[in-house]
Order: C-alpha cells, then structure tokens, then sequence
C-alpha cells in the first residue's frame, strides 16, 4: 500500500514536471534576479551574486509544509525572474496540479497562487519563476517635538537676495507619507488642517473587509506620531510632520493581522500612483519573520522597488529583543526591515524627559543582525546577517490618537489618556518600534520639505550620520543612534539640490561649510554620530558628509560601497571616496561617535553568512526566526511578541 501511494505521487511529479517544462518556452531566456530592472545594472549584481545558481527556490517554512503536509492548499507568492510588466503565464500549470492565481501585482513583477504545497515544486521548477514563498501573516509590530530636537526647526528664517527675511514653518506641508497599516480614523482631529478640513488625501482597503476606518487602532496611534495635528491636546502631542498629507493604505484587519499579498497590493499601488499624491515616505510598522534571504523576500523586494523609484521606505524593527523568559536575544529583525535599502527603526526608552542623558533602548525593541537566509543545496545554509536596525526613535509608552471604538483600547482601557475627551479627541499610550517608526517618517517628511531633491540614499544617510549614539549600547541594538531631527535638518538644508547620476563621486555635497557636527537638546549637547551603517560594517569619516558618494544616488543601496571579497571587506573606490573609514568591529557606544566605544564583534564575521544560532553576542544569545527558544516558545511569532509589547512596553516612567 505505501509503495503504490508513493507511485502515485513520482507519477503526479513527473506529469507536473513535464508540464513545467513545456510552460517554460513562454518566456525562454529571461532575466535573472527578482530585482532586474534597477536604474544601474552594475549596482544589481552585488544582490545577484548573493543567489547561487544550486540555490532553493522554495522557502524553508513551505518546503516543511510540503514534506509534512504536501496535499494541504496554501496561498503563496510567486515572484518571477523576468522584469515588471512582463506577464507570468501559469494557466496550463495550474490547471494540472490544481491551483489558480488570486491576486498580481505587475509593477512587482510578483502574482499570488492558491494549490496543494506540493504543487510549488512545479512552479520552481519553471526557469521564469524566481522563488516561491508563503503568502506569510503580518502584524504590528508633545515630548515627541522636544525630545528629538523637532521643536527647534520648526521656524525657517531666511534673508532673501533684496535683504527681506522671511520666515516659514518646517511642518511637512506638501509631503505625503503613505501609512500602511490598520487603517486611520477619519474622524479623529488630529487628521484635520487649520480650517477644519482633513488631510487624509486618499485611503483604499486591501482587506476585503470593505473599509478605511481603524476598528483595530493601531494604523491611527502611528498615522498621528508621523503627521497629527496637537488640535486635540492643545499641542502636547503634536506629530512631528503635522501639515503633511496623509495616504491611508489599510492592509491589516479588523483584529490587526493581514497577509504579505495584501501588504504587496499597497505597495504595488504605491509604485502605481505615489507621484499623484507625492507620496515621498512611505512608514511600516508592521512585519513578519524575516525566514527568507532579502534578496528572495517579496516584501523585501517590493520595498526596493519604491526605494529604486525615489520613494523613501521607513520600517520597523519588530518586537523580539527578548524571549519568553525575559533573557535578551539577537537577530530577531522582522521581514521587510530586513531590506539594506529600507530605514529600519529601533525603539528607545525616553522615561518621559526632554533630555537624553537617561535615554536607553527598550528591552523588547529587536537587535540585529538580520537572520533570513537561503539554502545552496550544495554549501548549505546561508545567513544575510546584516547589521540592523539604522538608527532608533522614542518608542516606550508614546501618547498618540486613538482611533474611536478601537479593538485595542477597549481590550485595555488602561491605555487611555484621558476616558472623559469626546472620541474625536482621544489619546492613548502604544509602544514599540511600530511607535518609533512613524516619528522617523515624519522626519525624513521634514527633511524632504527642507530640501525636496534629497534621493531616499541621501535622506537615510542624513538620518544616521547625525544620530546620536546611547552609551551602553551596540550597533545591533541601536544602529547609528538615536533620531536627531534638528542635526538632520540643518544637514539637509546644506545638501546641494543639482546632484544627478552624472554628478562625479567626490564633488563637493554642500553649498558651504559643513555644519557644526552637534546638537543641543533640552540644554544638553551631544556629538552626531558622524558615520553610517552598510550591510555589514560601518563608515565614518566627514566625506560621508561633505563629499558626493555614487551610493547616494537612486538605483543603489549604501552598502554597494563595500566589497566583500577572501573573508574581509573593503571600501569600493568607485563608488566611495579613499578617506571614508570601514569600522573593523561592532562596537558598544561609549556615548561619542560612531567610531568610539567597546569592540563588540569583529565585523568580517558577519560576511560568510555561517554565524551560528545560540551563539553569544555580548550579553545576549543569537537566534534565527523559527528557532524555538526557552520553554517552546516561538520567537519568530510577530503576533505573540508584538501584542505584548505594545500593549504593555517596558514599565517605566513615560511621557504624560
């Protein structure tokens, strides 16, 4: 009985095989690589380099599912080798093994299909198919103005040629940040203008569930941290970008949970129409694990895809920068801020004071490095171990909009700031790197108002080389830093507005004198970073800052200045000029720069790709997504580890 029932399933493959093989003459030779297409072709084969011609085009988690459970239906992404906009014809396929396309996203050259797992071993086999992978759940993951130097931008003065000042209001007036997430409440005041009017410019459900409102209220709490408006709190919780224009994308659900193909949806009508709405930011606080390599990741890819077209692409961290126990871990960064392109976002704790001095980052906000990874059915596993996140913003018990009748508020009505506010003006306390996010979207909207020609290379850039370091802690903890807005912006305002593809690395960057690489914030000073951080090491140097870098420029990625070649790793002169610095080790802040503090790890470690799980790193443990920890509990779960803390945070004082 079971040699005949194993018969019949080499029989089933072989048929799926031959058909594969006779679909295949659709395409013929097609481009390698799910990120063909990028505006320079050199730049795109250091991410193709990282895809072994043996490698697995089939995910872990669905190659699992297909051993234990090949006759079970699954939903998953399908991304082709071919580039956009060339259609991916599966129709004869599918009707052999039993499945049927739900859903395409042209611009993302990606579709979604439904079929018995076992089937996806007919689709990978197809040469125009690039990697399979399940379509995956994804969840969520006043002071605000003070605390990261925002109130002091926000009055420009400026002396015309005549000798006229003027003065104009840094408010992100005219920028669009798309929110994707919950949905937003239109209702809520803090969405309004002076005149009473909203600044929600669109809003779509991808859902199904037929509406824009936030039932849930998370996408309302982040939508009001990046842009709302302090009508309702007298101007104690102001966002910090409130004139800029709202796009509300609402891909999680009535109980906060949505699916990487809807998420792919928003981004692919993003792609479609940002330029309608200058959409310039687009903020994620929301992810799942990051199982897969980056480069085979659709969200990942789709992210690039923006990030290639101009759009700057804000993600959160995730989560899970502890187990279940409470002991802290390493490599827990969620899928899409796993993507070198995206602005990945830790969470610090603020302990509700203006001043930095007790700053620190939360205990639940994920640490690098990133841990998806792929399978070369020859070499084995391989690890991105990319340094994440790039810098860190107030995340702990942060006082945002709620959104009326919320699923999370009446669940915990702890949470609220004030019960007796009608419900267009209610507040309430959320925490997480999803928090965190929205204040860095709404600074790069500040940075985009001040000086509308930065590339989303340029604005990241910015955002990490005037960061602020926390002593104590390393770069898998914090990145560069803590957000810095008033650095941020008096370095953008310097950037020159003529740079292009044709600009020759190491032309002059500013139109004068570098700024004074500090920062005053509630009467304390503090050093910028002064440096950078790429896929695997970091830059310092003030070139970073006065000099034009190739990498700065659309179609690239900051750390295509790296090349990673015998196990170490050196500075690309083609691409980045001789007096930028590449950190040999990961250091532990000593409060300084950049460059100054503790070796952590020695930064070649993390290019072969084979850093171990449960390895120590510092004072905690390295763990890989889907690896189970302490008593069995799954710490690659986004649900279990963002619900709890971002309903609870850590349990300290908290801005009031």
């Amino acid at each position: 009985m079971k040699s005949r029932k194993h018969n019949r399933l080499r029989r089933w493959l072989a048929l799926v095989a031959a058909a594969a093989a006779l679909c295949a003459c659709v395409f013929g030779s097609v481009a390698s690589g799910a990120r063909a297409g990028s505006k320079d072709d050199d730049r795109g084969t250091k991410d193709d380099e990282r895809v072994s011609k043996s490698r697995d085009k089939i995910s872990p988690d669905l190659r699992a599912l297909m051993r234990t459970r090949p006759d079970a239906r699954v939903s998953v992404v399908v991304q082709q080798s071919a580039a956009p906009g060339v259609g991916l014809n599966l129709d004869a396929l599918l009707g052999l093994v039993g499945g049927r396309v739900t859903r395409r996203f042209a611009r993302l050259g990606a579709l979604t299909v439904n079929l018995p797992s076992k089937g996806a071993e007919a689709l990978a086999a197809r040469p125009d198919v690039f990697y399979v992978s399940p379509d995956r759940s994804v969840g969520v993951s006043g002071h605000i103005e003070t605390t990261t130097g925002t109130d002091q931008i926000r009055t420009q003065t400026l002396v015309s040629l005549l000798g006229i000042t003027m003065t104009t209001t840094l408010d992100g007036g005219g920028v669009g940040i798309a929110v994707v997430d919950s949905g937003v409440d239109p209702a809520h005041e803090s969405f309004r203008d002076g005149l009473g009017l909203s600044r929600i410019a669109y809003s779509r459900d991808f859902t199904g569930e037929g509406r824009t409102d936030d039932p849930y209220g998370h996408g309302t709490h982040v939508a009001s941290l990046a842009a709302g408006a302090g009508q309702p709190s007298g101007g104690a919780y102001t966002g910090v970008a409130p004139r800029a224009k709202l796009v509300n994308l609402r891909v999680l659900d009535s109980q906060g949970r949505g699916t990487t193909s809807t998420l792919l949806a928003a981004l692919d009508w993003v792609l479609q129409n940002h330029a309608l709405y200058n959409v310039r930011v687009v903020n994620l606080s929301l992810g799942t694990s990051a199982l897969d390599d980056y480069a085979e990741d659709p969200a990942c890819n789709a992210v690039r895809r923006l990030v290639d077209a101009g759009v700057v692409v804000v993600a959160a961290a995730g989560n899970c920068g502890k187990d279940s126990l409470g002991n802290k871990i390493y490599g827990q960064i969620h899928s899409p801020g796993d993507e070198p392109s995206a602005i990945t976002v830790g969470a610090a704790n603020t302990f509700g004071t203006n001043a930095r001095d007790d700053d620190t980052i939360t205990t639940y906000s994920s640490r690098g490095p990133t841990r998806g990874s792929s399978i070369d059915m020859q070499s084995g596993r391989y690890y991105d171990n990319l340094i994440k996140p790039d810098l860190v913003a107030p995340g702990n018990r942060v006082v945002g909009a709620a959104a009326a009748s919320n699923q999370i508020l009446l669940s915990h009505p702890e949470l609220n700031v004030d019960a007796s506010k009608p419900a267009s003006r209610r507040m309430m306390y959320l925490s997480g790197t999803s928090m965190a996010t929205p204040i860095v979207s709404g600074a790069a909207a500040l940075i985009l108002q001040a000086n509308p020609s930065l590339t989303p290379n340029l604005v990241k850039m910015i955002l990490m080389y005037t960061s602020q370091p926390l002593a104590g802690y390393s770069t898998f903890e914090q990145g560069a830093g803590e957000l810095n807005v008033e650095g941020a912006v008096r370095l953008a305002k310097m950037v020159r507005t003529d740079l292009s593809s044709l600009t020759p690395l190491g032309s002059p960057l500013l139109t004068g004198a570098p700024p004074a690489p500090q920062t005053s914030i509630a009467g304390q000073s503090s050093v910028w970073s002064q440096g950078i951080v790429l896929n695997h090491t970091c830059a310092t140097g003030s070139e970073l800052m006065t000099l034009y870098q190739r990498v700065y420029g659309e179609g690239a990625t900051l750390g295509d200045g790296v090349v990673e070649s015998g196990g170490v790793q050196s500075l690309d002169t083609s691409e980045m000029t001789g007096q930028v610095v590449l950190e040999d080790s990961l250091l532990t802040s000593d409060g300084s720069t950049l460059a100054s503090g503790v070796p952590l790890l020695d930064a070649n470690e993390l290019i072969n790709g084979t850093l171990l799980d449960g390895i120590m790193v510092g004072d905690g443990v390295l763990v890989g997504d889907g690896v189970m920890v302490g008593d069995g509990v799954m710490v690659g779960d986004t649900t279990l580890q963002a619900q709890s803390a971002m309903f609870g945070g850590d349990g300290t004082a908290c801005m009031r």
